[in-house]
């Protein structure tokens, strides 16, 4: 009976550490993911002239932030900077 109980709280708690580890797995794959779409984004609005240089950092602002990102982006890139 005590190695049955045992061998639960062990799956149990390697079940618990695996949940913890993946975690951060899937911020930095969301967080990459999005990069690429923001970085598509913004070729696809450089299609029509905008001439905004795509960096890690604005594919990154498109991407987390969506058409909102994209457009103060563009605001950003009208005022000069």
């Amino acid at each position: 009976m005590d190695i049955v109980a045992g061998t639960a709280v062990a799956v149990l708690i390697f079940a618990v550490l695996g949940k913890v580890i993946s975690l951060p797995f899937r911020i930095v794959w969301k967080l990459i993911t999005n990069s690429v779409v923001g970085a598509i984004i913004l070729w696809v609005v450089n299609l029509f002239g905008a001439g905004i240089e795509i960096t890690f950092l604005r594919a990154l602002i498109a991407g987390f932030f969506g058409i909102p990102g994209v457009v103060v982006l563009l605001i950003a890139r009208l005022a000069g900077h």
